[in-house]
């Protein structure tokens, strides 16, 4: 049998749908899965799968009327059996050799890559993505499964250049922590989901696995394919519920080793928050692993290709509607391409028609009322801050569909320059030079992503230097970070700078433990 090494791992290729066999695939899929809407769907806590009364409605956000599935929701009661399987569940779990942990990581990705228009399908009807931003996740998902599990039979190898010395054998150890409570968020249902889950239970941790409330449906396919390719019970607890409900309490828990998280700045500081007070038996200081959204932005010279700089303003503010952390939501031009680029910025822009990811639209809904009427809040804070180029309102459609909007000529204290607004707005602001811009850009208490364009290479150098973020991309777009070659996280308010996607990520799930046996 041919070893997974972590040297030979490639990206799962993105498929192009400018081809009609894979619109035709696609089309099929979505017309397979519709067929199993409406359904409700149990929690799962070691071998039992639980129905409860309290549901969580899950409905298409670019078709309101359409319910995706009611999902059952968890109590403080069913927590804690689900935190006392998982930690019945660890004792032996942890003493399972690394290759074989792997193992089922490479199961369920070739099975996800033999369902790969399914999973897309779900997360077009339940997330309102497009086609390609659907696919994209699950090709990320399958990179999460495929690399975690390549990194786990490296780190268990790895010698860890420890200096040998005369009359001892020494060995660095990498062991579990215990149980972890995984947190992902509603903007990337699968990929992050996955990403979670599987770092934390491929290096010997069992998990409580609490998904969005808004799309469980498709977290709750990861788990059934996760046993399909034979993971054991109780490794992972799939327990979806309230915050105030299980979240707190799960986060409060004293046996709760780790806790990872992807979300809001505000719930990733109030996580943190209970983490750092120790409950009464508890043994350990509980790790946090955050990754807290971003106010990221492009910057761009007056020596800058402003069409590759134009394009890639506009892939980075609206793609998935611009709701990624990674979403370059402002744009810092030169005074002296400041007009020429805005124009072509803007062109772009109005060429985004709005509709239903399973049409295959540009731009497709926000993910709820909340973050809805939220976004149109802040199109007209954005008014009142700067002078409106083009949307700034609602669209057509059954769902919630919003215009791409920009907003030029805000200065860099303004609200829409500093908020994470999550959603399809861009601001716009003018430095006098290069400096400047990039001043502008650290002004910000985020630190995630970050673009600079420019031909100069002294000012790249420059840029590498001196802009504040976790992933900067030169000459690029800030957004589709890829497992195993941008390692993913940022600075300041945006979180814990994990990097997700890297051999270093497992370490976060593990304690190292050094081990001398004198000859």
């Amino acid at each position: 049998m041919t070893v997974k090494r972590l040297e030979d791992f490639v990206n799962e290729p993105i498929l192009d749908f400018t081809k009609p066999e894979h619109v035709r695939e696609m089309k099929d899929a979505l017309s397979k899965v519709e067929q199993e809407l409406g359904r409700e769907f149990p929690l799962h806590i070691g071998s039992e799968k639980i129905m409860t009364d309290k549901k969580i409605t899950s409905i298409n956000p670019g078709q309101v009327d359409q319910v995706i599935g009611y999902m059952s929701s968890s109590s403080q009661e069913l927590a804690e059996k689900a935190m006392n399987t998982a930690l019945s569940t660890f004792e032996t779990w942890k003493h399972v050799p690394a290759a074989e942990r792997a193992s089922y990581l490479f199961r369920a990705a070739e099975l996800l890559r033999q369902r790969r228009y399914d999973f897309s399908a779900w997360l077009i009807l339940e997330s309102g993505k497009n086609y390609e931003e659907a696919d994209g996740e699950v090709a990320e998902a399958i990179d999460f499964m495929e690399y975690y599990g390549r990194a786990m039979l490296k780190l268990d190898e790895d010698e860890h250049g420890l200096t040998k010395i005369a009359g001892e054998n020494n060995r660095l150890t990498f062991i579990p922590l215990g149980v972890g409570v995984v947190i992902p968020p509603w903007n990337f249902p699968l990929a992050i989901c996955v990403g979670l889950t599987v770092s934390a239970v491929v290096t010997g941790n069992t998990v409580l696995l609490k998904p969005a409330s808004v799309t469980p449906i498709i977290a709750y396919q990861f788990v059934k394919i996760m046993e399909e390719a034979g993971l054991p019970s109780g490794v992972i607890n799939f327990i979806p519920g309230s915050s105030k409900e299980i979240g707190d309490y799960l986060t409060a828990h004293p046996q709760t080793r780790f806790i990872s998280f992807t979300g809001s700045k505000d719930v990733g500081l109030h996580i943190n928050k209970i983490a750092g007070q120790t409950a009464p038996g508890q043994k350990w200081i509980k790790r946090v692993n955050a990754e807290m959204g971003g106010k990221d932005g492009i910057v761009v010279d007056e020596t800058a290709n402003l069409e590759a700089a134009a394009t890639a303003v506009v892939e980075s503010a609206f793609s998935f509607q611009g709701q990624k952390c990674s979403a370059g939501s402002r744009l810092i031009a030169v005074a002296s391409i400041y007009d020429q680029l805005v124009e072509k910025v803007v062109e772009k822009t109005k060429q985004l028609a709005v509709g239903a990811g399973s049409e295959n639209y540009p731009v497709g809904p926000v993910i709820d009322r909340s973050a809805y009427e939220r976004i149109l809040e802040y199109m007209e804070i954005g008014k009142a801050e700067g002078r409106l180029l083009c949307g700034g309102e609602k669209a057509e459609g059954n769902g919630y569909y919003l215009k791409p909007t920009i907003i030029a000529e805000v200065v860099r204290n303004s609200r829409i320059m500093q908020e994470e607004i999550f959603g399809p707005v861009l601001a716009v602001a003018k430095a006098q030079d290069w400096k400047e811009a990039i001043e502008i850009y650290n002004d910000t208490e985020y630190g995630l992503t970050g673009s600079f364009f420019s031909q100069e290479q002294d000012r790249l150098d420059y840029a590498v230097a001196h802009m504040h973020c976790g992933n900067l991309y030169l000459n690029r777009k800030c957004t589709g970070a890829l497992v195993g070659v941008h390692p993913f996280g940022g600075f300041n308010m945006s979180g814990t700078d994990s990097k997700s996607g890297s051999y270093d990520y497992l370490k976060l799930f593990t304690q190292g433990k050094l081990y001398t046996q004198k000859q």
